[in-house]
């Protein structure tokens, strides 16, 4: 949406359509050029402006435009308005009413209702294409979430792959990785320490990337990243054990580097590649399960992975008891390396050849506010660093107090195996399979997320606080009755609360901080702001690797539960709720805000609904809301886009430019407005061009 010159208009309440004298504004031709307008009926798909279709009442001709000015004000404003569906859809209006504005019981009634209805059109929609083809839906699912996910899946199976392999490297070397006899123990931390510096690393550089260069070049790049590592890791050496351990580390470490830059990038692309024509249905009502789906293909990486490794140390070792060779240990690791290196060079070739990319939007942005396409927009960095701190707080923060209760998560294992199986003490493959309920149990979470994360009345928010909540409660369990539920007598207990936990994880912050990272802040920063919170996360997980190794297992309870409880202030203090609200009208609060204006937005994304308590009782933002004020900008801006397109239009015409850049047209303008203000603009004297570039 062109906003850097909407934004200069008078915001005076005059009739905001009516013809001007003085509009366009010198700013809009500067962006336009200068338009050699020739008759009165350009086209547009083989129709004249003129000829468009009529309203859905089919009433022909215009209002008055002196009265529209009237005609917006809300007791007045209503079907009969030209422009009613562009500024009210019904996918976020009743009776021309934001939803959030409704009374509480007409608000509960309205979002049931369109939760119902659109489960039931989605439902139909699911059906007939099974009908149409029973393997349609399997294909649909994997060309939207399995591979837009795919590099987490990658990200899933390696990362969580070395803490499975660590179980067998102490069972088959442990004067290496055990009893530090043979290797120093500075070492083997050193391989978690230097996999999450790498992570970390890609994460802050990958997202300025991402912003600064492109969506594309940050994938690609990415996947070959960990291509090379994971090269590097199969063919890790060394003339000794230590010596392999620190090339095996520096491995994790090349990595780490393009795991992190997954991050920001599969978050921005999930988001923004559903922002579509019109009033943006789909990006309101499941943008959140279009980012979750995609993110949960990290759950079933872990899973690949865990049960590639049973099978293929099965192979090698002929049996699931220890004791365990170093020949099979090694075939076990270095191979499942291998699989999963082919596997990411295949999706370095994808993403550079077969897939379509969403730069629409962040060009857009960087042409709206005046944004070398190629450069950063290090003005808006810095802004987000003073309007939206408490923002930054509340992602940076959450993402780390997530990875925190992550790592207490991976406390109750060793305890409860033990008890449970204490014959199989030392067997690789009991602790695996158990691993493999827990992610099964987690894949559960990751699910039941993507399905409530767009209801309006439960969303992002809610869940990372319940989330957060559940995680500090049951550690806090743990720690209480740490004596009695590690006891053969309660041990069921303890592992309930084990698989409590790591569902109230991916049910909760684990989806959402990867969520909201990307979802609160503008397009033109967003996989940087996404990247710093992650990495914030991933300092959050460096600190219990550090500090578990000087407390023992009952104490490290004591110290993990605060965070779930910290996690629930944090995220009820500085978090926005941006459910259901539209990306795009958060780009266009941005264009405010970078312009110095921010006090002369009025729209929803200043809602008393869609900002935290931190920007409602400290900076008092809600105040701005206006709907009437907002009408009346949007109809200047409508009016803006429709000159802007019309010159387009005409140019692409003289120029034969078609189909240039399919993204560009994005539906930013409806047909019956743009049909409303040529009209107007018909009914007034045709000025000469050079009258326009003048004016």
């Amino acid at each position: 949406m062109a906003l850097s010159f909407i934004l200069r208009g008078e915001d005076q309440e005059t009739p905001m359509i009516a013809p001007d004298s003085n509009y366009p504004s010198p700013t809009v031709m500067s962006l336009a050029g200068s338009p050699n307008i020739q008759g009165n009926n350009p086209s547009i798909e083989g129709k004249t402006f003129s000829s468009l279709d009529r309203d859905q009442h089919g009433r022909g001709g215009e209002p008055d435009p002196e009265k529209i000015d009237h005609a917006l004000k809300k007791e007045k404003f209503n079907e009969e308005h030209p422009l009613y569906h562009d500024l009210a859809p019904e996918d976020s209006y009743k009776n021309g009413i934001y939803w959030a504005d409704l009374p509480r019981s007409e608000r509960r009634a309205w979002v049931n209702a369109q939760q119902n209805h659109e489960t039931m059109r989605e439902v139909k929609h699911v059906w007939q294409m099974f009908k149409a083809d029973p393997l349609s839906p399997l294909s649909s699912y994997t060309k939207q979430y399995v591979m837009g996910g795919f590099g987490l899946f990658t990200e899933g199976y390696a990362l969580f792959s070395i803490g499975n392999l660590s179980a067998l490297y102490r069972a088959v070397w442990p004067a290496c990785w055990s009893t530090h006899q043979v290797c120093d123990s500075n070492w083997i931390a050193a391989v978690d320490y230097l996999q999450i510096i790498g992570i970390i690393l890609g994460q802050i550089l990958v997202g300025i990337e991402g912003d600064w260069i492109g969506r594309r070049f940050g994938l690609v790049q990415d996947a070959l990243i960990m291509t090379v590592g994971l090269v590097m890791l199969t063919a890790s050496w060394g003339t000794t054990l230590q010596g392999w351990v620190i090339c095996y580390g520096f491995s994790q470490f090349f990595y780490g580097i393009g795991v992190g830059g997954e991050y920001p990038m599969t978050s921005t692309t999930a988001m923004e590649s559903k922002q579509v024509a019109g009033a943006q249905k789909d990006d309101k009502l499941h943008r959140g399960r279009n980012v979750v789906l995609a993110f949960l293909m990290q759950g079933w990486g872990q899973l690949f992975n865990q049960g590639l490794l049973i099978v293929l140390l099965l192979i090698f070792h002929h049996s699931a008891n220890p004791p365990y060779s170093e020949v099979s240990a090694q075939w076990t690791f270095r191979v499942s390396f291998a699989i999963m290196a082919a596997m990411t060079l295949w999706l370095a070739y994808f993403r550079f050849y077969k897939k379509k990319y969403p730069s629409a939007a962040l060009k857009r942005s960087k042409k709206n506010l005046k944004v070398n396409q190629s450069g950063y927009d290090l003005h808006s960095l810095k802004l987000v660093g003073t309007h939206f701190t408490g923002r930054l707080v509340g992602t940076t923060m959450g993402w780390l107090f997530n990875d925190f209760l992550f790592y207490g998560n991976k406390l109750f294992a060793s305890t409860f195996i033990n008890i449970i199986s204490p014959s199989s003490k030392g067997n690789v493959v009991t602790t695996w399979n158990w691993n493999l309920v827990n992610i099964g149990v987690s894949l559960v979470g990751y699910y039941l997320a993507a399905l409530l994360i767009d209801h309006k009345f439960y969303g992002r928010k809610r869940m990372q606080i319940i989330g957060f909540l559940g995680d500090g409660v049951l550690f806090l369990i743990a720690a209480i009755w740490y004596k009695e539920l590690s006891t053969p007598q309660h041990i069921r207990g303890f592992q309930t609360i084990y698989y409590l936990s790591s569902f109230f994880q991916q049910f909760g912050p684990n989806c959402t901080t990867f969520l909201l990272a990307a979802e609160v802040f503008p397009v033109s920063v967003r996989a940087t702001a996404h990247g710093l919170s992650a990495a914030s996360g991933k300092i959050g997980a460096l600190l219990p690797a550090v500090i578990y190794n000087y407390v023992d297992t009952h104490t490290r309870f004591w110290i993990v539960w605060p965070f779930g409880i910290a996690g629930v202030f944090v995220t009820w203090l500085f978090i926005p709720d941006t459910t259901g609200l539209d990306l795009r009208e958060q780009d266009r609060y941005w264009a405010f805000v970078r312009e110095g204006r921010a006090e002369e937005y009025h729209g929803i994304a200043v809602h008393p609904r869609h900002l935290s308590l931190w920007e409602k009782w400290v900076l008092k933002r809600h105040l701005q809301y206006d709907a009437e004020k907002d009408r009346h900008q949007r109809v200047k801006e409508l009016k803006m886009i429709f000159q802007e397109k019309k010159k387009a239009i005409i140019d692409e015409k003289h120029q034969n430019n078609h189909g240039e850049d399919e993204e560009e047209g994005e539906g930013e303008l409806s047909h019956r407005a743009f049909h409303h203000f040529n009209t107007i603009e018909e009914k007034r004297p045709s000025p000469s061009a050079s009258t326009i570039v003048e004016e």
